[in-house]
């Protein structure tokens, strides 16, 4: 089975069609100001015109209101909700029915969650430093040994600190299916490399 691949910050015409072309699975548009990446949901809606039928669209939202997330449905239409923080997943369920992805940092072995926690999918990385100013995005790996072993309870992705020269690595070390890269396919911070998407995206189908 080839692994997925979802490609995190789409913030640029060229990240948007590199990552459709090079065959990402799903689009990732972070609607959080603090992250660099931070798109509005207009911005997401002048680049998902640009391919209305490509892969998957996913918005990253952190400890946001229901009216938040109204906000940009009412705008853009997304696949699936990617949920970080303080959040209400049930009555985000109940309110807009859509698949959410829940984001668990990881530091040691119990800090693997052993049910679904009321979401469709799992997220797995690196719990951010105390001084992180954000919950994810920070470039970040932790020690993939901890996975092995690991009974996941429903559909994952792992993420954190992968790049093109690691993932080959990462994917054989965890067993993972699915990956999601957002700085490690940057040049600098919010700005994506379309060498290094292509790259990443090859290196994690040929793991």
């Amino acid at each position: 089975m080839a692994v997925r691949v979802k490609i995190c910050g789409i913030n640029s015409p060229l990240a948007f069609d590199t990552a459709i072309d090079a065959g990402a699975d799903w689009l990732g548009f972070v609607f959080f100001a603090r992250s660099p990446r931070h798109v509005t949901p207009a911005q997401a809606v002048a680049l998902s015109v640009r391919h209305p039928a490509g892969p998957p669209r996913v918005g990253l939202f952190v400890s946001p209101s229901l009216d938040d997330i109204a906000v940009t449905l009412a705008t853009l239409r997304l696949d699936a909700l990617q949920l970080y923080g303080a959040v209400d997943f049930p009555a985000i369920r109940a309110r807009f029915n859509l698949p959410l992805w829940r984001a668990v940092g990881v530091a040691a072995r119990a800090d693997l969650p052993a049910t679904c926690l009321d979401t469709d999918s799992l997220l797995i990385e690196a719990k951010p430093p105390v001084e992180a100013t954000r919950p994810g995005g920070n470039a970040l790996s932790f020690d993939w040994s901890l996975l092995q072993g690991w009974a996941a309870p429903c559909p994952w992705l792992l993420a954190g600190g992968l790049t093109p020269d690691n993932v080959a690595t990462a994917i054989r070390a965890t067993g993972a299916l699915a990956v999601d890269v957002s700085s490690g396919v940057e040049t600098a911070p919010g700005v994506k490399d379309a060498a290094r998407i292509r790259a990443f995206i090859a290196a994690a189908r040929a793991a």
